[in-house]
């Protein structure tokens, strides 16, 4: 498996967003690009926004375990997960920079070869200001 290329892959996307004891559901499914660089593996796709805005988003999956969720374009966000770690980012927004934590409270991965699929699978809490936002699931499955 060549994936230093690029290997056009399906992407299925949910997302759980728990906040105020109100649960919200979130399914897509994409087309994106499975890269390997050196030893880190990239999953990259499109995600539309409500005004039809195609924003890229980069999974950078680390050889130390820890995942990291790239979203580029106006509002730029980065945010880290390492298992049972907390780690701080900042969200930049056209109206300035937001200051937020993760706490990566389950953290999964993993790759088969024929064919070329995968799964990404992370549980977290969202804090700002030491506040707690919400509790999220995100779970990305990739086949090629």
């Amino acid at each position: 498996m060549d994936l230093t290329k690029g290997l056009p892959v399906a992407i299925h996307l949910k997302t759980e967003v728990k906040q105020n004891n109100e649960t919200q559901e979130f399914l897509f499914d994409l087309q994106g690009q499975v890269v390997k660089m050196g030893d880190t593996l990239y999953i990259r796709y499109k995600e539309t926004q409500e005004d039809g805005a195609l924003i890229p988003v980069t999974l950078k999956l680390s050889p130390d375990g820890s995942i990291q969720l790239i979203r580029s374009g106006d509002m730029r966000l980065r945010l880290k997960f390492v298992y049972r770690e907390k780690a701080d980012t900042s969200y930049q927004t056209p109206y300035g920079v937001m200051f937020f934590s993760t706490y990566t409270k389950d953290l999964h991965f993993s790759l088969k070869d024929q064919p070329t699929s995968g799964n990404v699978s992370v549980k977290y809490d969202l804090f700002t200001a030491g506040e707690k936002i919400g509790s999220y699931k995100l779970l990305l499955e990739f086949t090629a």
